[in-house]
C-alpha cells in the first residue's frame, strides 16, 4: 500500500531561498531512494512561513529503509548540515497518508 509523507515547514522567510534550494535537493534525493516526490510548496500570498512538501514511496516499509539509508548517505547528511548551519527551517511536522485515486475506469492518473 502506497504511503505519502507529507510536511509542513515553518521556514525564516528571510530565508526562502535557501529553503528552496533545500527543497530541489530531497526531490532528487527522495527520487535516487525510490520515493516518488510530489514537489516542494513554497509560501507565495498569505502567510510568508509556511511551506509543505509532499512524497510517496510503495510502502512504509520502503518509506523506513528510506530513512534509515539518508541517514548514512553524505549528500543527504551535508543537506541536513546546510539547514543545521543556516536555521531556514524553524521546526517541521511529519504526517502520512494512504492515497485514495478513482480507479481506472476512464480516469488517468496524473504521472
Amino acid at each position: 500500500m502506497t504511503i505519502t509523507c507529507h510536511l509542513r515547514y515553518i521556514v525564516d522567510p528571510y530565508q526562502l531561498p535557501a529553503f528552496e534550494a533545500y527543497g530541489k535537493a530531497w526531490i532528487r534525493l527522495v527520487e535516487r531512494f525510490g520515493g516518488k516526490h510530489h514537489g516542494y510548496f513554497m509560501p507565495s500570498e498569505g502567510t510568508s512561513n509556511v511551506a509543505l512538501a509532499m512524497f510517496s514511496f510503495p510502502s512504509f516499509a520502503e518509506y523506513e529503509a528510506y530513512r534509515e539509508a539518508s541517514f548514512k548517505d553524505a549528500e543527504c547528511l551535508a543537506v541536513v548540515a546546510e539547514n543545521e548551519k543556516h536555521r531556514f527551517i524553524v521546526s517541521y511536522e511529519r504526517s502520512f497518508f494512504r492515497p485514495v485515486f478513482e480507479d481506472d475506469q476512464g480516469v488517468k492518473r496524473a504521472p
